[in-house]
């Protein structure tokens, strides 16, 4: 199958589903790199995608839409508190399933995939950047960074290396071994991201990377996650925060459980995947961003 136009595109039921099962958490989709009229592929699919918690009374927190994230991508999703921003999460770290419609991580259908393969794409595929570090206190830095090689199966001969050149890819080579209680909270959101990327995961996901931190070690991390970024990493953060969503290729609104998008510029279009998508929701040019605050109705 061709790859889909980029962007979010039409609401449920203005186009086909263009799917059918799955090929597993091992078979690499016709889309991954390399692979022969490719240029660009998609990381992210949600198609007709929506998600309602059952209450009672049921909560439609996320109503169905289709979104394409496309690899090597650097994409903020922005919203204020109870907009939605954590469903979608949830749903794109393969942490819920969706109540109806598909997703798909590097072309493989894992709505409706069993646990096992969904946790084993997780492992795999997904880096996760939260805003508390999740960091275990008595465990040096290079020992958080490996934790996260256990549950990708990695020989433990291997595992320390490779977390010394992650740390050392975020500019900690030389505190492999100070605890988390001896770092600042920059230096500890760094490991952090160490760890996310230790597994050479196909998309980096961060919830609010920069919400414990202050102005100095922001501009830090936003400046890593571009350097990241630079280097191919496919990104979505998912921020309250303007000015870091402003750093984005693509600035995607979710109010009340609906994603808008801007117009991307010509420089965020993947190669070979610019067209215009017939019926996308835009948000109004002069929107750049939604404004933060508490007052949205949906649960996020």
């Amino acid at each position: 199958m061709a790859p889909a136009d980029p962007g979010l595109a039409r609401s449920a039921g203005s186009g086909p589903d263009g799917g059918g099962p799955g090929a597993g958490p091992g078979a690499p989709s016709a889309a991954e790199p390399g692979a022969p009229g490719t240029p660009a592929a998609p990381v992210i699919e949600l198609v007709a995608a929506g998600y309602t918690y059952p209450g009672p009374p049921p909560v439609r927190a996320l109503k169905p839409a289709d979104l394409t994230i496309w690899r090597g991508e650097h994409v903020a999703i922005m919203g204020p508190s109870g907009s939605g921003k954590s469903t979608l999460l949830n749903l794109l770290g393969l942490l819920d399933r969706p109540t109806e419609g598909r997703l798909r991580i590097d072309g493989i259908d894992l709505g409706r995939a069993s646990e096992r393969d969904r946790a084993a794409v997780r492992a795999r595929r997904i880096g996760f950047v939260f805003q508390s570090f999740h960091l275990l206190p008595h465990r040096s830095a290079v020992e958080n960074v490996m934790l996260a090689q256990v549950y990708a199966d990695l020989p433990r001969r291997r595992r320390h290396q490779a977390a010394m050149d992650a740390l050392a890819a975020v500019g900690l080579a030389g505190r492999p071994d100070s605890l988390p209680t001896a770092l600042s909270g920059g230096e500890r959101q760094r490991v952090a991201i160490a760890r996310a990327l230790v597994n050479r995961p196909s998309l980096l996901l961060c919830d609010e990377p920069t919400g414990n931190l202050d102005s100095a070690a922001t501009t830090g991390l936003t400046n890593l996650l571009g350097h990241l970024h630079g280097q191919g990493t496919t990104l979505v953060v998912i921020t309250h925060n303007p000015a870091v969503g402003a750093l984005a290729q693509r600035q995607i609104s979710i109010a009340d459980g609906v994603l808008t998008e801007r117009a991307p510029s010509p420089a965020a279009v993947p190669p070979a995947a610019g067209r215009a998508v017939p019926g996308a929701q835009e948000a109004p040019e002069a929107q750049d961003t939604p404004e933060g605050g508490d007052g949205a109705a949906l649960a996020g």
